[in-house]
Parts: C-alpha cells; sequence; structure tokens
C-alpha cells in the first residue's frame, strides 16, 4: 500500500522529512536563472527549464538522505503549460530516483471533474486503446471541505492504482481557524467533523502498518490540536507542513508520531530549497547540509 512504501523508506532512512519543491524565481540562484534567460530570452520556456534544473539538482543531491518531495503545483503552474511540464518531469525524476512523490495541487471538485482531477494524478486516460498515466505520483493533497462526494473519486483512484491522498485537515496558515475551528452544532471544530468523515470513509483501506490511504494535513503551528487529532486518528498518516520557516518546532512535530514513531512526515521547503541564501554554498550542498542537520533534529525527539 502507498503509505506502507512510504512508512518503509523512512524506517530505511530514519528521516521522517519530505522535502517542499517550492522553485519560486526567488528561491534559484541567480547565476543558475541567468544563464537560462541569456540563452532564450527573458520567456516562460526559460524560467521553466530553470526551474527543472533547480529541481533536478536538489533531487540529486537529496535522494539518498530524504525519502520524499513534495513538488507545489502553483510555483509549476504560474510559468504556464512549459512549468506544468516541468511539474511532470520533475515527478518523473524524483521516482526515477526512488522518491515518493506527493503533489501538493490541493484539488477538489465533484462528479466527474473530481474524477478527471483524480485520473490525471492518481490514475490513468484511455486514449484510443491506450492507457497513459499523466502525472503519476504516489500521492496527492486534496480539499475536503466540499464534502464527501468530493473525495471518495479520489480514494477509488488511490485504491485502483496504490496511491493516496493527503486531506487538509487543520492548515498551518494563521486564518485557518476563520472557518476550521468554527463549532459545529456547539460541540465539535468543523476540522474535527472533517478528519472524522475522511476517517470512516477510508477504514476499509487500512494498510501493514495500521494507515490507511487517506492522511491528514496537519500544521506544526497547532501543537494542541495534532496532539489531539494525533490521540483521535489512529489509522491515519499525517503530512506536517509549518516547520522551520512557517514557525513550528521539532518539539511540536513530535506530536505528529505515534508510539511507535510512525505515522507522519514533516516538510520544509524554504528551509533546505533555499538554504544557499544563508550560507552562501552551491545550492546543492546547502541543501543538503541543511536536510541532514533537519534530520539530526528530528531524530532527537521522535
Amino acid at each position: 500500500m502507498s503509505f506502507d512504501r512510504l512508512q518503509e523508506k523512512i524506517n530505511i532512512m530514519k528521516n521522517p522529512t519530505v522535502v517542499g519543491l517550492d522553485p519560486a524565481l526567488d528561491n534559484i540562484p541567480p547565476d543558475l536563472l541567468a544563464r537560462h534567460l541569456d540563452e532564450k530570452g527573458e520567456t516562460l520556456q526559460a524560467a521553466a527549464d530553470a526551474v527543472l534544473e533547480y529541481n533536478m539538482g536538489l533531487i540529486d543531491a537529496l535522494w539518498d538522505i530524504v525519502p520524499a518531495v513534495k513538488p507545489q503545483a502553483a510555483f509549476h503552474e504560474i510559468l504556464g503549460p512549459e512549468g506544468v511540464m516541468t511539474l511532470k518531469k520533475t515527478c518523473e525524476y524524483a521516482k526515477s530516483k526512488g522518491m515518493y512523490v506527493i503533489c501538493d495541487a490541493k484539488r477538489n471538485d465533484i462528479g466527474t471533474t473530481a474524477v478527471a482531477y483524480s485520473a490525471a494524478f492518481l490514475g490513468t486516460v484511455k486514449i484510443g486503446e491506450t492507457l497513459l498515466r499523466p502525472f503519476d505520483v504516489d500521492a496527492l493533497t486534496i480539499n475536503a471541505y466540499l464534502g464527501s462526494d468530493g473525495v471518495i473519486p479520489f480514494i477509488e483512484e488511490a485504491v485502483k492504482n496504490d496511491k493516496a491522498v493527503f486531506t487538509l485537515v487543520k492548515t498551518s496558515n494563521p486564518s485557518s481557524g476563520d472557518f476550521q475551528d468554527k463549532l459545529i452544532e456547539g460541540e465539535e471544530r468543523l476540522y474535527t467533523t472533517v478528519a472524522d468523515l475522511m476517517d470512516n470513509i477510508s477504514k476499509e483501506t487500512i494498510g501493514k502498518y495500521g494507515f490507511s490511504r487517506v492522511g491528514a494535513v496537519v500544521g506544526a503551528t497547532y501543537p494542541q490540536e495534532m496532539v489531539f487529532l494525533r490521540a483521535r486518528l489512529k489509522n491515519t498518516f499525517f503530512l506536517v507542513p509549518g516547520y522551520g520557516a512557517q514557525g513550528g518546532g521539532v518539539a511540536d512535530v513530535a506530536h505528529a508520531f505515534n508510539d511507535k514513531g510512525q505515522g507522519a512526515i514533516v516538510n520544509s521547503s524554504r528551509g533546505i530549497i533555499a538554504a544557499w541564501k544563508e550560507s552562501g554554498e552551491d545550492y546543492t550542498i546547502a541543501a543538503r547540509k541543511a536536510a541532514l542537520a533537519m534530520k539530526e533534529e528530528l531524530a532527537s525527539c521522535i
């Protein structure tokens, strides 16, 4: 099962880290970007090619110490069709290196649109008599707040193709409480209602490590809520944003793991991919050093 494979990679590497590939152009070393702009002009293609080289350099530097990467779709889509192709190539390259790939696209809709989104990222598309995989990632972030009919197509595709999803439950952003913390019928927070629904509709998909195919995005910036959700969601794998640049610390993310030290993966984006800004080193060397430091820090408390 998909999360079984992720947990096994974490166990082998002793590192529950996922690196967020957020290739905003100001995160790319200026000389790398300038080389592509000089060759191809100030074009979307030049920027997309720079992003691809940057992503591949990071993957080359990290694949043997970090089990997973999380390409953020928005930073690729901003470059139009060229950027979307870069996203696809980045996912393919990471998988060729044996990394677990989580596409951070937060997709959701209902009916045939949800079916189309799920097929694009987790499944296949039939062209004539041929089945093709458009993105073929291992897991996809989705927005569960449209209800179960916006999630079930993703679960069905995940079961069919041995994939997984992470649903937004309690996100790390400061205004998440505007909606997620609202009381439902005066008793439960909205995020708890969402978590319980996801837990219920995925209970038939539990793998050998005890986790279903529907994970939860739970921010490190809300440690009390994380403690509550970890105790409540025994069979849910957590994706934990908010570590590092957003203010979440190692003591906060420790609450995401179960009593076996399993069931969660902690994201760092800028803290690793833009570490070169602080050190002045080659971006791949700086990223590797930052990833190893994060691994050591997480190991100290899990």
